[in-house]
């Protein structure tokens, strides 16, 4: 499998083409049944949590879809926290204007929980803004709680 369904900020396709040269965009769509949400906060050596998805009937998260080339993959997997453990990949449905796409998404593997820094929610609304996203979805997003960062950051 070659798509790649990104939520947080690899939204952004100009970031994923700083990480990923050989793998472009190909669209955009929807994760039927899971939200986005936080966790790992405290865990992993961040101010604040990082963003990942849980599964939730009747939600639903915007995603940019990649056509992820083999020479990126490894890469991707590195920069998301694979061989660390940090996150895991699935499988999921995209559903798109065209139909449903299988696509790899990661996952952090842990519990949800812990708030985003104000600056790590502003660079993820950014970039689902850059990826056309509806601007509820956007607003949404600015619209989260977070946590104010430590004195020493």
């Amino acid at each position: 499998m070659r798509h790649y369904a990104a939520y947080g900020s690899n939204l952004d396709p100009a970031r994923m083409l700083a990480y990923c040269p050989h793998s472009p965009m190909v669209g955009v769509g929807w994760i039927e049944g899971w939200r986005l949400t936080f966790a790992g906060e405290g865990e992993i050596g961040w101010e604040g949590a990082v963003t990942t998805i849980v599964e939730s009937p009747g939600d639903r998260v915007f995603v940019s879809l990649y056509d992820v080339h083999p020479w990126d993959a490894a890469q991707l997997d590195e920069v998301e926290g694979v061989p660390a453990g940090t996150y895991q990949k699935l499988t999921v449905r995209v559903s798109t204007l065209d139909g449903e796409v299988p696509a790899w998404v990661y996952v952090f593997a842990g519990y949800e929980g812990g708030l985003p820094t104000t600056w790590y929610l502003s660079e993820i609304a950014n970039a689902a803004e850059k990826a056309g996203a509806p601007d509820d979805y956007v607003s949404d997003l600015r619209r989260r709680p977070t946590r104010t960062a430590s004195p020493e950051a």
